[in-house]
């Protein structure tokens, strides 16, 4: 199963499909769902997403709306987000209770996460100070420079690459209430170019004093970001860890045994590894003892080829 899939919920909220032009459904109110909004590109439609926005605000009560989320916007490498930052930044005044927004809702079978063509994000923090979860899918064109936001409590990058500039923009900003943080790295052939020096103000601690969730995923240097995080600062006030979806291999998972005590952790998550038993079984016994849930499934076969060894991220393209 591919972890780039459609959202089924936002804020807490069932994600609902705003119905196409012509037809005819009686919709939710307002804040009792995320709004799913999308055009479908090779559709009999003509709608255009500037349409489809139009005509969502004129079909619901904007004031109650409490959670976006934003799908195909058209021709994914032809047409970056702005237009969809763009429109959110212009219904500031109407849509005083948006709690939630995600951007780049696509499933493989619509782009493949490299094609989504995102931008500036950063102005839908600034227009929305009340702000509470935020989410982009795609790395292509991303950018965020550094900014502050007191409310917002989860922040989510999915990328096949995500750019260094990014998250040196992240750890330059201030987010006094964020809870939970998720960046896919990616490779460095989709432009995943950050490195641990880049996420070394994340790991210092102190810099998101509220963070209890960590995820550092999807990434090709998962080795090297695991034996950093082994002596992390930021590792002590967290619940939750996730190394996931990377290439970490025995190396990696030996570096967190050998580093800080992880017994106080009540989730780590490893799947998606190239760990071999005997080490998984090693941080097992050291682990769930203290209560910690580990995942360590799906691990993936590495071959070799003119003595190079292979191994993948699970999203890169």
């Amino acid at each position: 199963m591919s972890p780039v899939e459609h959202l089924q919920e936002l804020h807490g909220l069932p994600a609902f499909d705003f119905p196409d032009p012509g037809t005819h459904c009686e919709l939710p109110a307002a804040g009792d769902v995320a709004w799913r909004l999308a055009v479908d590109a090779y559709g009999d439609s003509s709608e255009g997403f500037a349409d489809l926005w139009d005509r969502f605000l004129g079909s619901v009560d904007a004031s109650g709306v409490r959670a976006i989320v934003v799908g195909q916007w058209g021709e994914a490498y032809d047409n970056d987000s702005s237009i969809i930052v763009q429109r959110l930044v212009d219904a500031r005044d109407r849509m005083t209770a948006l709690r939630a927004v995600f951007i780049g809702d696509l499933e493989m079978e619509e782009a493949e996460i490299s094609w989504i063509e995102q931008s500036d994000v950063t102005p839908v923090l600034e227009a929305y100070p009340l702000l509470e979860e935020f989410g982009v899918r795609g790395g292509s064109g991303l950018r965020f420079p550094a900014v502050r936001h007191k409310h917002l409590r989860r922040l989510r990058f999915e990328a096949g690459g995500l750019p260094g500039e990014v998250v040196r923009g992240l750890a330059a900003g201030e987010f006094p209430a964020l809870e939970s943080l998720d960046l896919w790295l990616g490779v460095e052939e989709y432009g995943g170019d950050a490195t641990v020096a880049d996420l070394a103000p994340i790991l210092a601690g102190g810099r998101f004093p509220a963070l209890r969730h960590l995820g550092l995923r999807n990434s090709e240097i998962q080795d090297e970001i695991a034996a950093v995080v082994a002596g992390s600062p930021v590792v002590a006030q967290l619940t939750s860890l996730d190394l996931s979806l990377g290439v970490l291999t025995d190396e990696g998972v030996t570096a967190l045994l050998g580093g800080q005590p992880l017994t106080h952790l009540t989730r780590l998550d490893l799947h998606h590894n190239f760990v071999t038993e005997p080490v998984a079984e090693r941080i097992r016994a050291a682990l769930e003892p203290s209560g910690v849930e580990i995942d360590l499934s799906e691990v993936g076969d590495s071959w070799e080829d003119d003595g190079v060894v292979h191994r993948f991220t699970a999203v890169a393209e």
